[in-house]
């Protein structure tokens, strides 16, 4: 069996949010023949990491209970905000003893290589996004866990990122972060994908 070092990070996909602005359904919604939530599972499966956790609210969204290989963890209080789901899911990677990485089921335009990237980061990794934040996708390594198991609140693990001392601080691929919060990101991250598909052709 590999030591503790040597085991990759469990994989965290957090979707126990309740897509008020969205009105509800969210992760479920069509998006290029397919659950929205689905894509982050398979950008999962194409950066070529283990599948691990979905972080779900009481009611799980239809393409989480049907996902292969992966188990669900449920918040029962996802009001408390996503900061409660990071805390649940670094509590199970605690208990399997590995490092995490941490995304979101409603970004389905991470690059898989980035997300890759991500996660074979020596020590903590985050995303710098382009207001400057520091967030998901990240890897936060086991010997930190113990900093975000009592998260609560919106912003998640970003404040806990900010006060690592060695932290790498990661570009992700421009256009490549946009997350969905309503009807009008939907479409948005629709003719990002259509944009990316026409250029791959």
């Amino acid at each position: 069996m590999p030591n503790r070092a040597d085991r990759p990070p469990l994989v965290a996909v957090l979707a126990a949010g309740f897509a008020s602005r969205f009105g509800g359904g969210k992760l479920d919604a069509d998006l290029a023949g397919k659950p929205l939530g689905q894509h982050a599972l398979e950008i999962v499966d194409a950066a070529g990491l283990e599948r691990g956790v979905i972080v779900v609210g009481p009611h799980a969204p239809d393409f989480a209970s049907r996902a292969p290989g992966w188990s669900l963890v449920v918040n029962p209080s996802p009001e408390e905000g996503q900061g409660s789901s990071a805390a649940l899911a670094c509590r199970s990677a605690q208990s399997q003893s590995r490092g995490i990485v941490l995304m979101l089921a409603d970004m389905p335009l991470v690059h898989p290589q980035y997300l890759r990237r991500v996660a074979d980061s020596r020590g903590n990794a985050a995303t710098r996004h382009e207001d400057g934040r520091l967030g998901v996708p990240v890897k936060i390594q086991l010997e930190d866990l113990g900093r975000f198991t009592d998260l609560a609140g919106d912003r998640g693990a970003g404040p806990v990122l900010a006060q690592l001392a060695a932290l790498k601080a990661i570009e992700a691929p421009p256009g490549s972060l946009l997350d969905v919060d309503d009807a009008a990101s939907l479409e948005a991250v629709r003719k990002a994908m259509a944009s990316r598909s026409a250029s791959s052709a």
